[in-house]
């Protein structure tokens, strides 16, 4: 798609009323007039292809053209998606089942597909289960996503009925994530690339709960960027709305510095893994810490690229950008 297409197609698309409420909030946030804001998202999108929670979250409206360049927007991340991706492949990665069966070794943890599962199977499997999560089949942010305590499992039908088409089993989170936040899996969002020029790892953050089941940045979570030799964490947590937290809200543990336990070897899982699917080349991994190592959770052919993009982390206000441009010419 052209790019003055896909600015039209973003306009007749575009939530009006949210865009209007994130100018509200940027002008008590940065004193500027609604009108200056709402003019300069417009710039934004013309020129980046920037939406307006790209604007909110690179915190745009501080950035001089230069930075503003170094932003990966959605349009930008639009064209690296259909670049790298196969789109004939990408159902090995949204389809839940069919991932958890591509990568069995890595996901290590039991699981039931409801989309055929018979009554009988579906009892059969409950007997004796710990903590069941519940999963729209294709879906992400984190929506749909329930919690079913042991022995609370409710029938079969009243599951499907609510959307659900696949259980898993909960996974044990290592004492020090769980010492972080210990309501949801804070799992680390870890993606690789088989670029044209490099392969590897091309950026990894940790996805902190904040009060939710899950860690997801759409359901109120934050994410801190993990330095790539070491495993520590090497910046603040930081969400959607902009909050900066050095220390968690909840159990007033430090963020930046934190060591992730067996950090090289979920490393060395997600450079292994991301030659399963050669044609699908980017991809971010979720990632669970347990006690005995890391485990996926699932991969993502579409990867959010609101994550890897908060202000926060970019103090000198240039983006990502140039760490993709190590790996393909964009």
């Amino acid at each position: 798609m052209g790019r003055i297409a896909y600015i039209f197609q973003r306009m007749r698309r575009m939530d009006y009323r949210a865009m209007w409420r994130t100018a509200g909030m940027l002008r008590k946030k940065t004193g500027r007039s609604t009108l200056w804001l709402l003019l300069d998202m417009v710039r934004c999108a013309l020129v980046y292809g920037a939406g307006y929670v790209d604007y909110k979250i690179a915190e745009m409206y501080r950035l001089i053209p230069a930075q503003r360049e170094t932003v990966i927007t959605r349009a930008m991340s639009n064209r690296i998606v259909a670049r790298m991706n196969d789109k004939a492949y990408w159902h090995h990665f949204d389809d839940k089942a069919q991932f958890n069966a591509l990568f069995a070794q890595q996901v290590r943890r039991g699981w039931l597909d409801l989309r055929e599962a018979t009554p009988e199977v579906f009892a059969e499997w409950a007997k004796g289960r710990g903590d069941v999560i519940g999963k729209p089949m294709e879906g992400s942010s984190g929506n749909g996503i329930v919690k079913y305590e042991q022995g609370k499992l409710p029938p079969l039908e009243e599951i499907r009925g609510a959307g659900i088409g696949l259980l898993e089993d909960c996974v044990p989170q290592h004492e020090t994530l769980s010492a972080l936040c210990p309501t949801s899996v804070n799992t680390l969002r870890i993606a690789t690339m088989l670029g044209d020029k490099k392969e590897g790892v091309v950026y990894a953050y940790l996805r902190i709960g904040n009060g939710n089941v899950v860690d997801n940045v759409d359901q109120g979570g934050m994410a801190a960027p993990v330095d790539l030799e070491s495993g520590v964490l090497c910046g603040v947590g930081a969400d959607k709305q902009g909050n900066r937290y050095a220390t968690h809200p909840m159990t007033g543990v430090a963020i930046p510095g934190l060591q992730i336990p067996y950090w090289q070897e979920a490393v060395e899982m997600c450079l292994q893994s991301m030659r399963v699917v050669p044609q699908v080349r980017f991809v971010a991994w979720d990632v669970a810490i347990t006690p005995d190592g890391p485990a996926f959770i699932e991969g993502n052919s579409f990867p959010s690229h609101a994550v890897p993009q908060f202000a926060a982390h970019y103090p000198d206000g240039i983006g990502i950008l140039p760490r993709f441009r190590e790996f393909i010419e964009c």
